[in-house]
């Protein structure tokens, strides 16, 4: 029919018209519905277990009952064995390092004199602390979930993934005397693939303004976090036991 004919070709020019002249958008991003819209659900799945490995790390740890006293009290004290080391040892509210070792973290000698490669992906899953936590999810949370409900979990879930895992790679290529962990490499992969996807098809898009301001946001996010973790150490009297690399 003329109208439906119409109604399909002015969907490929951005805003959608009825056949009766009205206009109308059915996305703030991406006014071409051909697509299939995915619900999100891997991306708060892995929300969920980050946060729940970061619980049982916490119980590990026992920070009253294991801590020596030596660089200060554990802190909030009153949630017990989920206490944090004292500040001098983890300044971002979390576990101590030896802790983290006995949990996956990645460590360059353990991985390459005695063979532990299994390492590359248990540390994906650990963070050094609560501060480190929350700024990884919600990395996850900005980036992840727009991205799943466009392309699918498969491939989200594939990227995450891969892109974690080469994360791990490069962090024990260039980093010898720390041990490593967190999701840094796999958001990484995410905020890339966000990226890309933006640059590819910039001209389907119809708010560009709002999605360039998200797409920066996110980027600000995660490099100011490295950069933060860069100058950590300095600001920091860490002792070699405690120092991690986080990004």
């Amino acid at each position: 029919m003329p109208g439906e004919a119409e109604d399909l070709e002015n969907n490929r020019g951005g805003v959608k018209h009825r056949a009766n002249g009205e206009s109308y958008s059915s996305s703030t991003y991406v006014v071409d519905d051909a697509e299939t819209q995915w619900t999100s659900w891997l991306v708060p799945m892995l929300v969920v277990i980050n946060l729940f490995v970061f619980l049982v790390t916490m119980f590990m740890n026992d920070c009253p009952n294991h801590s020596s006293g030596i660089k200060g009290k554990c802190v909030a004290r009153v949630l017990g064995r989920f206490s944090f080391q004292p500040l001098k040892e983890n300044p971002l509210l979390g576990p101590s390092s030896s802790t983290l070792e006995k949990l996956g973290a990645l460590e360059w000698s353990k991985l390459v004199h005695k063979h532990q490669g299994w390492r590359l992906v248990t540390c994906i899953w650990l963070h050094a602390g609560l501060i480190h936590l929350v700024v990884n999810m919600l990395s996850l949370v900005f980036i992840g979930i727009r991205i799943e409900q466009q392309f699918g979990f498969v491939r989200v879930g594939i990227i995450y993934l891969l892109s974690g895992f080469g994360g791990s790679i490069m962090s024990s290529l260039f980093i010898r005397k720390n041990i490593s962990v967190g999701a840094s490499g796999a958001l990484f992969g995410l905020l890339g693939s966000m990226l890309s996807e933006l640059i590819t098809n910039w001209t389907i898009y119809t708010n560009k303004l709002l999605l360039l301001f998200w797409s920066s946001f996110s980027l600000t996010l995660a490099l100011e976090f490295c950069h933060a973790l860069i100058i950590l150490p300095t600001l920091v009297d860490l002792s070699p036991d405690s120092s991690l690399d986080l990004c």
